[in-house]
């Protein structure tokens, strides 16, 4: 591909109205290769060969001294550097050493690790590992393959979800694979930021203390996008210290990383073209050239609407060479889309995130970025997702509307010229830590000795101070007061544990925590949609968004096709549709109200007296500014729906909605304005609650 050629291509074109911002060149990189301080065992070299790898990358060869040497590591290199060799080797040397060694790959998707797992057995089966010792163990599991698994598997592929709900709490039917377990790889450690990272912190301590009870203490490689703190997010995620890989010795190609802005056409309203549609032309002229390209939605929806409108531009004959790839669609469908990408029978993709991490579709030359995603790293690891080898590649940024997007447009330096963003985590915080000792308790009695994973927070404040630890024990604490009790005696008061001879067990009432704890913080139950015109299941909703995308009337698209909800049984949770034809889609409308909750908690008449301290909203001055943190109780209505026009995206009409609104608790932080500044608007004449508007989307476009 001349990429750019296709970018001239692109300027000289009727639709073009200077969407062009900025165009940066990255030179292409040769290979640096390394020497390992010791060779590989002639067998694991051979194999090798085999294969026509002759030698490792540089960073390749320095991740394996390392854990051969009995470090934990992680290796946080860009995209397609041969960061998945560097524990597929150190897995095959353990196997060789000692047979009966085992490893656990995490990997945040069942996609990936289906991915995974196929170059895992081309390198490993049969000569080292039997087809049966390597397997996935996840949702998509059937149920009479978990048990030859768990007796005969040693390594297993799974994901956090999988690890915290089925492996750990029934540790005793995986003790074969505990009791010899060497290593821990964590790959895509990047995603576990956020409330999801700290959720799964947690799980891999729960993993850790289960280890040492079994005997083993398995080494951890961590394999990471490029992220500015490598080193410290592993140490947070982990709880152990590690070495850092970070200078990449792989090859690649030249790529163009142009930032696209679409052009505005309401000047009065500074309104913009819709970036899905800008998204739709640029596959639709990639393909149209022969160019094998990835575009990246934010949603499901957006995801099924840039596809259907590239269809509607491209011949029929390339119509049917481009398909939507999204969670939700059956896991056969899945991997028949990824088979098809991968083996060329189709030249472009639309899809979400679930694409952005390392699963192997084969060299693509172009993606397109529809918004940013939210960080540096994750924007890199979705154009990088084009380039994976030596050839030239091409990426797109089209800018939302909205004011972090925009900024980037205006100040590509920001983007291109500046470190990595870190990857930030708070295992610490009680409100994800507590749930989580519950969990532990009920794996395993606790006692003293968890210390060493769940760190001195569990104590005491009083015997936290005097190990050197100033940290409150939650952020709606007293500070100040000596005496506070540990986490484990709040969980008591609580009801939640109980303690007997210095151990602490779950109280009787709790059956299974594990199930009451959400790591991925979404609702955990499905909606199925049915396609009742062929009575067969067509794809599943998450129940929180359920209402938004299946409510009665709604447009369903599934791979491109329009169906039309009929009928939404609350009861079990299924949604009917029929196929119908359709040029327009739908979006709910919905009405969300946000109170301050009072102490009374909806599902429990008493709470101890420490509970009830901690649900008080906490007040601090700020510059002048009161800003509060406490318990909200939100409710969130879904009304009514917009019809809305396929490619104008002109509302054609609207519709009411009656479905019971969704209440659940939550933490919110909020702050007043001072009346000195609402005083300062008005003698100025500006407009105060077009003030406060803007100043909600500057919110929900850079506060996360």
């Amino acid at each position: 591909m001349d990429a750019a050629a296709f970018l001239r291509h692109l300027s000289t074109l009727a639709s073009y109205k200077g969407q062009f911002v900025h165009v940066q060149h990255i030179p292409s990189q040769s290979a640096i290769f390394g020497n390992l301080d010791r060779p590989l065992k002639p067998a694991l070299q051979e194999r090798l060969e085999s294969l026509g790898i002759a030698a490792l990358y540089s960073h390749q060869a320095k991740a394996v001294d390392a854990i051969l040497a009995g470090r934990n590591v992680i290796v946080a290199t860009p995209s397609a550097s041969g960061k998945t060799m560097c524990y597929h080797l150190a897995t095959l040397d353990a196997v060789l050493d000692d047979k009966n060694s085992c490893a656990i790959y995490l990997f945040p998707t069942k996609a990936l690790a289906q991915d995974q797992l196929g170059s895992l057995k081309q390198l490993a089966c049969p000569e080292f590992l039997s087809p049966e010792a390597v397997a996935t163990f996840d949702g998509d599991t059937p149920q009479v393959e978990r048990a030859k698994i768990r007796k005969q598997a040693k390594v297993v592929l799974t994901n956090p979800d999988m690890l915290h709900l089925g492996i750990l709490p029934n540790h005793q039917s995986w003790s074969r694979l505990f009791r010899h377990l060497k290593y821990i790889v964590i790959d895509e450690a990047h995603v576990y930021r956020g409330v999801f990272g700290s959720h799964v912190a947690n799980v891999l301590r729960r993993l850790r203390r289960l280890c040492a009870y079994y005997g083993s203490k398995p080494q951890f490689i961590c394999c990471s996008a490029t992220i500015a703190n490598p080193r410290e997010h592993a140490q947070s995620l982990i709880g152990l210290p590690f070495d850092v890989v970070v200078e990449d010795g792989s090859p690649h190609g030249e790529k163009y990383f142009a930032f696209w802005d679409p052009p505005i056409i309401d000047e009065a309203r500074s309104g913009r073209r819709s970036p899905n549609s800008e998204a739709a032309f640029l596959l639709t002229e990639l393909v149209q050239k022969d160019i094998r390209s990835l575009v990246f939605a934010r949603t499901r929806k957006l995801t099924e609407l840039i596809y259907v409108y590239a269809r509607e531009q491209l011949s029929p004959s390339l119509g049917q060479k481009i398909s939507p790839y999204r969670a939700g669609y059956l896991a056969e469908e899945r991997r028949r889309i990824e088979r098809q990408f991968f083996e060329g029978h189709l030249l472009g993709l639309v899809a979400t995130t679930a694409l952005e991490l390392g699963i192997d579709i084969g060299d693509l030359e172009a993606t397109v970025l529809t918004g940013y995603p939210g960080s540096i790293a994750s924007a890199w690891q979705q154009a990088g997702r084009s380039g994976r080898s030596t050839d030239t590649s091409l990426s797109f940024l089209i800018a939302q509307d909205n004011p972090l997007d925009q900024y980037l447009m205006r100040n590509p330096d920001f983007f291109f010229g500046r470190n990595f963003d870190n990857a930030l985590i708070n295992p610490d915080n009680p409100y994800i830590l507590m749930p989580h000792i519950v969990c532990a308790a009920w794996e395993k009695p606790l006692d003293d000795k968890d210390k060493e994973f769940f760190g001195s927070i569990i104590l005491p404040r009083r015997e936290r101070i005097n190990q050197g630890d100033p940290r409150p024990l939650h952020p709606l604490s007293g500070e100040g007061r000596e005496g506070e009790p540990s986490l484990l005696a709040e969980l008591e008061q609580e009801g939640k544990l109980r303690k007997r001879r210095e151990r602490w067990y779950p109280s009787p009432s709790i059956a299974y925590p594990a199930e009451d704890v959400n790591i991925r913080a979404t609702s955990g139950q499905n909606y199925a949609v049915i396609d009742i015109s062929q009575g067969c299941l067509l794809e599943t909703v998450e129940a929180s968004v359920a209402f938004f995308q299946i409510h009665p009337g709604a447009i369903y698209l599934h791979q491109g096709e329009s169906y039309v909800v009929t009928e939404l049984d609350l009861v079990r949770r299924i949604a009917l549709a029929e196929p119908t034809y359709s040029d327009y889609y739908t979006q709910a409308r919905d009405i969300t109200d946000i109170r301050v909750a009072t102490l009374t908690y909806p599902l429990c008449n008493e709470f101890s007296s420490s509970l009830q301290e901690r649900r008080k909203v906490r007040v601090k001055n700020c510059h002048g500014v009161k800003v509060y943190f406490g318990d909200v109780d939100v409710t969130t209505t879904v009304v009514g729906f917009k019809k809305k026009r396929q490619f104008t995206e002109e509302v054609i009409g609207e519709e009411p909605l009656d479905l019971p609104p969704q209440r659940f608790f939550t933490k919110a932080l909020w702050f007043d304005l001072p009346q000195k500044a609402i005083d300062r608007i008005a003698d100025a004449g500006l407009d105060f609650h077009g003030g406060l508007h803007a100043c909600e989307h500057a919110a929900i476009g850079i506060l996360p």
